[in-house]
């Protein structure tokens, strides 16, 4: 149900793409065990146009390399691939080493719930190269999807404008593994609660949910339906008034009302999952306050998205909460982060300086930054985030107080930012250290907590929904300037030969 499920906690291993075991090997056979690596993941575009992100997953991680081993059931299934071209795919003597892998890396990443932004390093993972090698499918894996789920709730969120959000999404979920990671993710990005039930055990969730139109199709009337469910569910009752007509069900739902009054009970809410929400929440309102229900919620379903939700109130429907399912739990308009995982610094065996390395290509955007990085934050006086900045210690520039106060937009080289006298703050934490947890697991609430300061200082230029401000992520002038040499340095070594169509 997880990747680190109790029953099966060594599947991590086997959850990995295949070349990052082919890699391995060739690590293996090239005497590279003693090479150790630095990687950053990072994403590159910005999740649903959003500014930010909101990284989710890093408290799986320790799981992830304490797990990273191999059963004999994985070596004796790696052992019967057979290459295309023939043979064995596998070294038998690389296979036994395999059988007593332990992982011994480093990882320091961006805290759940903090915010992220495009190009820096949300994970960084130091150690030997073949362990970080195979750490890349799975790791990308957990913070990928979260990651992507927390930020498409943290805009649900923000167009409720403080009215809860329950999360509907199970049964449209990518799988049971979706299901449960959209479950936490949401809750740590601010929906109230989750229709999930096994989330809400595993993760102490609140859980959220009350009937279908089933059940009211299971009556021979809508009104019998109403009233036995507030008869097994007093405390409970939310009524679902859109399964034949709502101008009928909320006549039903006030009968009801009423009744449970008299029994001294309160009927909590109305939900409506069809139709012109709008209109219909205000026409049930209205109703509902003329007769004395005022405190009888209204709660909307029905394909919500941050932007229904941002319109519905805009035209003043009077709702009080939302469920909202499918385009939350699938993030609906983005399939995924975009996540990747560079290798950035090498540091070969005997050699006692870290060697940063950048990849090229013919998309300018794609070429990686070098170094081992790490992210300072700078805030106004007011304390509202305003530039991060991404820096290898090895080559910051200046000296005392001056020293790394110069930033360089990763997107624009000619917009330099002097950050001299900002408050800052590191924004990677220590997760991992020789292949073991550096501290007991986060609660899911500190994670929340942590989501909700963060956002409630962030800027709302870089909040709304359409067109909203670049936050600046720059390089720390020493490192900007580093990797320019080094990407003068391999285009100079690769030179391209211009490619001319004759004409005529």
């Amino acid at each position: 149900m997880a990747l680190t499920d109790v029953s099966r906690p060594t599947d991590v291993a086997m959850l990995t793409d295949l070349y990052e075991l082919t890699m391995a090997q060739g690590l293996w056979e090239n005497g590279k065990l003693e090479e150790r690596d630095c990687f950053t993941a990072f994403y590159r575009d910005k999740p649903f146009g959003s500014a930010y992100a909101v990284m989710c997953g890093t408290s799986d991680l320790p799981d992830l390399v304490e797990n990273l081993r191999f059963t004999d059931e994985d070596i004796d299934y790696l052992a019967s691939l057979f290459a295309p071209a023939g043979g064995r795919m596998f070294n038998p003597a690389f296979l036994e080493y395999l059988r007593g892998f332990r992982a011994h890396v480093d990882i320091d990443a961006v805290a759940e719930g903090d915010l992220v932004f495009p190009r820096e390093p949300m994970v960084r993972v130091t150690g030997p190269a073949l362990e970080c090698q195979l750490l890349e499918t799975a790791l990308l894996n957990t913070i990928g999807f979260q990651t992507l789920a927390a930020t498409k709730t943290a805009r649900v969120v923000a167009a409720a404008k403080g009215r809860p959000v329950a999360e509907f999404g199970l049964r449209r979920a990518q799988g049971p593994d979706g299901g449960m990671a959209v479950a936490r993710a949401s809750y740590v990005a601010g929906a109230a609660s989750t229709s999930n039930v096994l989330a809400g055990r595993k993760y102490g969730i609140p859980v959220f949910g009350t009937h279908a139109h089933s059940w009211v199709m299971s009556f021979d009337t809508e009104l019998e339906a109403f009233r036995a469910f507030a008869k097994s569910m007093p405390n409970n009752c939310t009524l679902l008034i859109d399964t034949y007509d709502v101008r009928e069900g909320i006549e039903n739902a006030i009968t009801v009302a009423k009744e449970m009054e008299a029994r001294g009970e309160r009927l909590s809410a109305i939900r409506i999952d069809s139709g012109d929400l709008a209109k219909l929440s205000a026409y049930v309102r209205d109703r509902m306050d003329a007769e004395g229900l005022g405190y009888v919620k209204i709660s909307v379903s029905n394909d919500l998205d941050e932007y229904t939700i941002q319109s519905l109130l805009s035209q003043g429907a009077p709702i009080d909460s939302f469920g909202v399912g499918t385009k939350l739990a699938t993030c609906y308009d983005q399939p995924a982060l975009g996540g990747v995982y560079k290798l950035t610094a090498r540091l070969e065996d005997g050699c006692d300086e870290w060697t940063p390395v950048v990849k090229l290509s013919e998309q300018p955007y794609k070429r990686t930054i070098p170094g081992r990085q790490h992210i300072r934050r700078f805030m106004d006086e007011a304390g509202s985030p305003v530039c991060d900045m991404i820096y290898d210690e090895m080559y910051m520039e200046g000296e005392g107080t001056s020293r790394g106060t110069s930033v360089v937009s990763v997107d624009d080289a000619a917009l330099v930012a002097d950050v001299s006298g900002l408050s800052s703050r590191e924004v990677m934490v220590p997760i991992v250290r020789d292949g073991h947890a550096v501290a007991p697991r986060e609660s899911v609430e500190l994670a929340r907590t942590r989501c909700r300061e963060a956002l409630d200082s962030l800027d709302d230029v870089y909040k709304r929904f359409l067109y909203p401000q670049s936050y600046m992520v720059g390089m720390e002038s020493g490192l900007s300037r580093l990797r320019d040499e080094l990407v003068r340095e391999r285009m100079a070594e690769t030179a391209p030969t211009l490619m001319w169509k004759k004409r005529g």
